[in-house]
């Protein structure tokens, strides 16, 4: 009976470490322009237009059961490792019903990520195109076969997007008001700047040439410097990753090897010792993933 309550105490402390990720996922996304407050049953729902929501993001069914088995596969394991009682590793087990929603996050900003840097792309194209003296309509319409060149795959978002802006034209209406409807569905900072000043631009009479130029420059810039910071920590993250696996894998290793000399941690006080350290790794993971988390 200790032990399965010991085993339960593992279990609440690996949910309140994710419980400290929640929290870090919401200040990360609601910095990056996500809307929190979006219902799950409308995560990427398709709008009657057959538009897409890039703010929020939804796992298949077949994800979200990957990205379960996955995680309770390695919290049984580490739960066997700290207990060797099948009941405790079953309990963290089922600690892995709580990771499906940070692979979602995951996924949500790769996509995010993947779409900025996808109208970077476009943005060159529509400025050289208006540099060659092309119709802006006319340059959007080019865009899309630049972007087939660099992204070969027809269901690419931004391809999509700048389909459905193509459609639209064709139908007569206004571009400023197709982008604007981009950027209000991306949520990105680049694409409503963007989206913004083109259309003061329609409405006044700007220079599009050299504000579209300009724009993508800065654009660009931006991501470059991003794209920099990230490659300076990716090492210090990967550095963090290992920190983070190595007490298991000393655990195991001395399971395998030594045997006998694990004994005593796996009867009478050896489990309070155990569930101790297991509730201290999952503090430091959870303060070392707090101090990784640079947003760039």
């Amino acid at each position: 009976m200790n032990v399965l309550v010991l085993a339960l105490v593992a279990a609440i402390t690996t949910g309140g470490f994710f419980v400290v990720q929640e929290q870090m996922r919401r200040r990360r996304l609601k910095v990056a322009g996500v809307d929190l407050e979006v219902p799950s049953v409308q995560i990427d729902r398709q709008m009657p237009e057959g538009l897409t929501i890039y703010t929020a993001y939804k796992l298949s069914r077949i994800q979200w059961l990957t990205a379960f088995v996955a995680a309770g596969l390695i919290f049984g394991i580490v739960g066997y490792l700290f207990y060797h009682n099948l009941v405790a590793a079953i309990l963290c087990f089922g600690a892995g019903a709580l990771y499906p929603k940070f692979r979602r996050e995951a996924l949500l900003l790769r996509r995010r990520t993947e779409l900025s840097l996808q109208f970077k792309q476009a943005l060159y194209s529509i400025s050289s195109s208006l540099a060659a003296g092309r119709s802006v309509e006319n340059s959007f319409h080019e865009v899309i076969q630049d972007l087939q060149l660099l992204y070969p795959d027809a269901n690419t978002d931004l391809i999509r997007e700048f389909r459905i802006i193509r459609s639209r034209l064709e139908n007569g209406e206004p571009i400023e008001q197709a982008l604007l409807d981009l950027s209000q569905r991306a949520g990105i900072e680049d694409i409503t700047n963007f989206a913004e000043v083109f259309s003061a631009c329609k409405r006044t009479g700007g220079d599009l040439v050299e504000v579209v130029r300009r724009t993508s420059n800065l654009i660009g810039e931006k991501m470059d410097v991003k794209q920099e910071i990230a490659v300076m920590v990716a090492q210090k993250k990967f550095e963090s990753k290992i920190i983070m696996l190595a007490p298991v894998g000393f655990l195991a290793f001395l399971n395998m090897s030594a045997p006998e000399f694990m004994q005593p941690m796996y009867q009478g006080f050896g489990f309070v010792v155990s569930t101790f350290v297991l509730v201290g790794l999952m503090a430091c993971s959870a303060w070392i993933l707090k101090i990784m988390d640079i947003r760039v």
